[in-house]
């Protein structure tokens, strides 16, 4: 969620060819990490009629490390940039958190994984570095006027923007891929390839 009391969310994916490229470019333009790299596991959850994304809302549960959060969001506005309503708060049960959303015929649906660092400069929002399944991308979040000179610092301009969600891109990325699996999620590695490499 971007800095100060708001509750609005608004944000840009940026497309990178590594996470190499994406440290390179943050480092050269003043950002340093304010949160070390951690494996984010995210489940999103709807009703059996799917109601909340018909309605472009999103109920989230993320897990990093021991840390657990709930994540409500509103409808995207429409614009260059993602904006939407994001309310968090943490969870210490997420094993009984998820009990309580099935009671409720919330199910969990989609899944997607991915490493996150995230830096910052001073006067700015934040700026994330995601490594996920399907590629590398930096988000910037912050207020618009923020994004826009940050992303031009960086090599980008507004034909570069991605305002989709992971949810959006993996559905596009498994058109081009059918066999790929149902959820953007990292392949589980054998012991004996592990043994190997």
């Amino acid at each position: 969620m971007s800095s100060g009391q708001s509750n609005q969310e608004t944000e840009i994916k940026l497309r990178l060819d590594g996470a190499a490229e994406g440290r390179n470019l943050l480092k050269r333009a003043g950002f340093r990490v304010v949160r070390r790299r951690v494996l984010e596991d995210n489940t999103l959850f709807d009703t059996g009629a799917g109601k909340l994304q018909r309605a472009g809302l999103a109920l989230r549960v993320r897990q990093c490390g021991r840390r657990v959060v709930l994540t409500f969001k509103g409808p995207a506005q429409p614009g260059k940039h993602k904006s939407r309503e994001e309310l968090e708060l943490e969870i210490s049960e997420a094993a009984k958190f998820t009990r309580i959303l099935a009671r409720l015929d919330f199910q969990a649906g989609f899944r997607y994984q991915k490493y996150r660092t995230e830096y910052a400069r001073r006067g700015g929002g934040l700026a994330t570095l995601d490594e996920t399944p399907i590629g590398c991308f930096l988000e910037l979040e912050g207020e618009p006027a923020w994004i826009d000179q940050t992303a031009v610092e960086l090599g980008f301009g507004p034909a570069d923007y991605i305002t989709a969600s992971y949810a959006s891109l993996y559905s596009r990325y498994r058109e081009r891929n059918p066999r790929s699996p149902e959820d953007m999620v990292f392949p589980v590695r054998s012991r004996t390839s592990r043994r190997r490499s």
